[in-house]
């Protein structure tokens, strides 16, 4: 099988500090990937890496069979990559249904048929469609990022802490909803600090610290792993 995102050996730099080293890992189509680790270990650079945001020195990175190492953000999202950024940056005065639309915007107008789906994932959006994305609770705002990044069709997601900000509750429903998707045959790459919840749903999982993947393997494996336990499942 060949895989749908690969990144080979990458190193990538912040000035003088080097923040990714010799980073590998994988995609497959279908497949639901979580990237676990602590703060400021390089989770976050690993998703800019992959989205282009952010130019590795060392290393290469590989979308749908293509060599995108050099290719900037644009190309890589008209390929198929869209993000659910940390935080989940809506434009607070706009409309829930204007920040759905702007997600369709490598394609051109917002179809309708896209919108109709969000909705059916959504059904509290399509009530709040006129309403301010900046008044929805934190789960809301969750729910509109997912849509919005949904818009565009992506043969890849990728999810920057989800869990972010939210309340425990919000937490569970917010992986329900990853685990929907995934269901759907929606390929994934979430990275996330509560290890639990993200291994509940995956397939896969890497394990990264400072800057280094320091364990990998099946989501079963690595939850029953004693390291990772210690360290991150707080067992």
């Amino acid at each position: 099988m060949t895989p749908l995102l690969t990144l080979e050996e990458v190193d990538t730099y912040y000035g003088a500090i080097h923040i990714l080293q010799k980073v590998s890992l994988h995609v497959n189509e279908g497949e639901l990937v979580c990237l676990l680790g602590g703060n400021a270990c390089g989770k976050s650079t690993t998703l800019k890496t992959a989205l282009g945001m952010v130019s590795p020195k060392v290393g290469k990175i590989t979308f749908a069979g293509e060599d995108v190492t050099k290719k900037n953000t644009s190309h890589r999202v008209k390929m198929g990559i869209a993000v659910v950024p940390e935080n989940r940056r809506l434009f607070g005065p706009m409309t829930v249904l204007e920040n759905l639309k702007i997600g369709a915007y490598v394609r051109g107008e917002a179809d309708p048929v896209d919108l109709e789906r969000v909705f059916e994932l959504f059904p509290k959006l399509k009530d709040r469609q006129s309403q301010l994305a900046g008044t929805l609770s934190g789960g809301e705002q969750q729910m509109v990022a997912v849509g919005r990044a949904l818009m565009s069709r992506p043969r890849l997601l990728l999810m920057d802490e989800p869990s972010m900000g939210l309340s425990p509750r919000l937490v569970e429903q917010s992986f329900e909803m990853i685990a929907g998707l995934h269901a759907q045959g929606i390929s994934m790459l979430v990275v996330e600090q509560n290890a639990n919840m993200a291994l509940s749903v995956a397939d896969r999982g890497y394990v990264l610290q400072t800057g280094r993947i320091v364990l990998e393997g099946a989501a079963g494996d690595l939850a029953g792993h004693d390291e990772l336990r210690r360290a991150y499942l707080g067992r």
